[in-house]
């Protein structure tokens, strides 16, 4: 609709490609982003939550709890992407500040699924998923400006 008023009103006077077309017609309303962004969101909460529920169970409790934690952080991780969309959120990701915690925590996801699915080992599902956690939260802190410095800063106050 709003493309419509532009080219009625005239202001819509650029030539645009065709891929830029294509992009318009099949992304997602602001309102359709932020009930997929919550609903994903809600998602990775729940599975993070059922399966620290699970970590109960005899036997399967870890191998359990390492996996419905993993997708969980994935599914809270990939709920972003309805916000700012998959491509801007790649490139985010890869972006040279957050790199390196993007890969952190993207092998700690599958360190955690080795070690539960692989290797039968719960100490180490155990251990990858506080790293999963300490890594998720530092790649989180590098949206939010000098939040890495002031974080650096409290640690180096508390440990001298």
């Amino acid at each position: 609709m709003d493309k419509l008023k532009k080219v009625l009103s005239g202001q819509d006077t650029e030539d645009r490609g065709g891929l830029s077309e294509v992009v318009e017609a099949t992304s997602l309303s602001s309102g359709t982003r932020i009930k997929g962004f919550i609903a994903c969101f809600a998602l990775g909460i729940l599975c993070s939550l059922l399966g620290t529920l699970l970590l109960w169970v005899p036997r399967k409790g870890l191998y359990l709890f390492a996996v419905f934690y993993t997708f969980g952080n994935i599914a809270s991780l990939g709920s972003t992407a309805f916000l700012m969309g998959p491509m801007k959120q790649l490139k985010r990701m890869f972006e040279p500040t957050r790199l390196i915690a993007t890969i952190m925590v993207l092998l700690c996801f599958a360190l955690t699924l080795c070690s539960a699915f692989w290797w039968h080992n719960k100490g180490l599902a155990l251990i990858f998923c506080i790293l999963q956690s300490l890594a998720l939260t530092w790649y989180s802190l590098s949206y939010i400006p000098f939040a890495r410095d002031a974080v650096k800063k409290c640690f180096t106050v508390c440990l001298a």
